[in-house]
């Protein structure tokens, strides 16, 4: 698929377009700061806003996004469920929260942020179908436009589907150089699950390596230019972060050149080059 701008969308498998290169916003402080990074992507072109309840920041990336005098029918916003909220109810209401910190009244994307929380480890597939089962109502209200989840693999989407009666459209999984995870991405291409690609550039490990300051010396472009423009070619969405405002208009300049084949494998093979990424069965939160 060729994307040409920011606005340029992968199409979810209910037909919802979700634009190719979204603005993340793990680590924005809940502050001014805040604000004015969700003002500066919306600013430089960005339509894609990528939050959770866990930031702690949802009151100012809404507080952003109204500013910003962008219309909220044109901003795509995603935030999640966080691990200590499981069960029905409890989603309603944490979806409710959400809603009222953000000061929308419905969201593009919701995603269950991991499938297997310390607080729930002896029931995960149990919980997370109940947490799924309330978003699927949320989703047929049209609260929610789309769902999914994040930091599943395999064997957490077989047990989600085993009660499910939407597909999820979306997972979010660490996605950056040297970090493929190929048995979920086959998975979730088999199925038509849109990968999305967090922490693109390994929270800035990525910048250290001298590989990639090679191959972006040779490109003419800069070290994370290269990381969003890796994951698009891949065919997955990254969600680039930054609080200023030249690095977050500099990482949406990724259209207009192509990485070579040989490169994406180079790329690909740089195994450490961005850390280790969390097993989701045996994180401690």
């Amino acid at each position: 698929m060729k994307f040409e701008k920011l606005t340029d969308g992968y199409i979810l498998a209910n037909g919802v377009s979700i634009p190719c290169v979204g603005f993340g916003t793990w680590q924005t402080p809940d502050d001014q700061s805040g604000v004015d990074a969700v003002k500066a992507a919306l600013a430089c072109g960005y339509r894609h806003i990528d939050t959770a309840a866990v930031y702690g920041n949802e009151e100012s990336v809404g507080a952003g996004m109204h500013e910003s005098g962008v219309k909220r029918e044109d901003i795509f916003l995603t935030t999640k469920l966080w691990n200590a909220v499981r069960g029905y109810d409890e989603t309603l209401a944490a979806v409710e929260g959400s809603l009222e910190r953000l000061g929308t009244d419905y969201l593009d994307l919701y995603l269950i942020h991991w499938p297997n929380p310390a607080r729930y480890r002896a029931q995960w597939a149990e919980k997370n179908a109940e947490s799924y089962r309330a978003m699927e109502t949320l989703y047929r209200e049209g609260v929610l436009r789309a769902i999914g989840v994040s930091n599943f693999k395999p064997h957490h989407l077989d047990a989600l589907l085993q009660t499910a009666q939407v597909v999820p459209q979306v997972n979010q999984i660490r996605l950056c150089p040297g970090e493929t995870q190929a048995e979920t991405v086959a998975y979730c291409t088999r199925r038509n699950i849109l990968l999305q690609a967090y922490s693109p550039m390994g929270t800035g490990k990525i910048f250290g390596d001298p590989t990639m300051r090679e191959m972006a010396a040779r490109y003419g472009r800069s070290v994370a230019q290269l990381c969003v423009r890796y994951s698009l070619q891949r065919g997955w969405l990254p969600l680039p972060k930054s609080v200023t405002p030249a690095r977050i208009a500099e990482n949406a300049q990724v259209f207009g050149f192509a990485i070579e084949s040989r490169d994406i494998e180079i790329i690909a093979g740089l195994r450490g080059s961005c850390g280790t990424t969390n097993d989701p069965d045996t994180v401690g939160f």
